[in-house]
């Protein structure tokens, strides 16, 4: 009787003529990106790709930030093709390239058991909110304090802010936003004290990153884009430790999903001054 045999999968490096692709396979999970996202994702970063008979059945994305820290996203795997260790061998592709870096991931119930086979440890939770906020509260503001909107000039303050809270060199990243974010600034006493980025992404618009000192000034930079875009479609993903869930609840954007960060490596080195209290993306941290 004679076997049959199964099509060999093989890995090797993303480029742009794979993003189409790319994208058909997250839209078969049902997830939001569009295919502008994938174009930014790799933009800034990098990917592998599992083809099987010339078809993409596979991602995994990394994005160095600086020598020390990355992050790691977009890891799907065709329905079709799950089973087979090809998400196992994606990964290691990733890891492969970013050497001794400590990594952060963000990972669904699913994938928890292999990110924790290769190393990742539980680090806390991120809650995905989302929908239509149509009466949003005029914040309470602090004395001296103030929400401005930013100037080309903020952008350098913005990446120093964003490497304290994050404890990463997200340089590339915020200067790639430049070009599809618009930002505000948070001020006490004139000065700079936090900032919020707002852009497409998805299925409408997100918020983030936000990055503040506390609970008090992150509500007011969030509340700026949620009052400013009343009725349309926003996602914030949140650190679960912001303690921002309950008010975005209150708001309309109710929570809709939650993932665990996982971390392999040291944890980066944060300034307990600022903090992050949404994220770019869940990808990206």
């Amino acid at each position: 009787m004679e076997m049959g045999t199964q099509p060999v999968v093989r890995l090797r490096a993303m480029n742009p003529d794979d993003l189409p692709q790319a994208h058909a396979l997250s839209r078969e999970l049902n997830w939001p990106h569009l295919l502008e996202d994938w174009t930014f994702f790799l933009e800034i970063g990098q990917g592998v790709v599992a083809e099987r008979d010339g078809v993409v059945v596979g991602t995994a994305m990394c994005w160095p930030f600086g020598h020390e820290v990355a992050t790691l996203g977009m890891v799907i795997v065709s329905p079709s093709c799950q089973g087979g260790g090809i998400g196992r061998k994606l990964m290691q592709a990733v890891m492969d390239r970013l050497g001794d870096r400590t990594i952060i991931l963000h990972a669904t119930v699913e994938g928890e058991p292999l990110y924790q086979s290769l190393g990742f440890e539980p680090d806390g939770a991120v809650l995905q909110h989302q929908g239509t906020a149509f009466s949003v509260p005029v914040p309470d503001l602090i004395t001296d304090e103030r929400v401005r909107p930013m100037g080309q000039s903020d952008w350098p303050v913005i990446t120093a802010m964003d490497a304290r809270a994050t404890g990463m060199d997200r340089s590339h990243l915020i200067s790639t936003l430049d070009k599809s974010a618009v930002g505000v600034m948070l001020t006490r006493a004139h000065e700079p004290a936090g900032f919020a980025l707002f852009r497409r992404f998805g299925r409408g618009y997100v918020v983030g990153p936000t990055v503040a000192p506390d609970e008090g000034g992150a509500k007011a930079l969030i509340s700026h884009w949620l009052g400013a875009n009343a009725g349309m479609f926003c996602r914030v993903d949140i650190p679960e430790e912001s303690g921002l869930s309950p008010w975005l609840d209150g708001l309309g954007l109710q929570c809709v999903g939650r993932v665990t960060r996982m971390v392999r490596g040291p944890k980066p080195k944060r300034d307990a001054e600022l903090r992050t209290f949404s994220l770019v993306t869940q990808a990206l941290g």
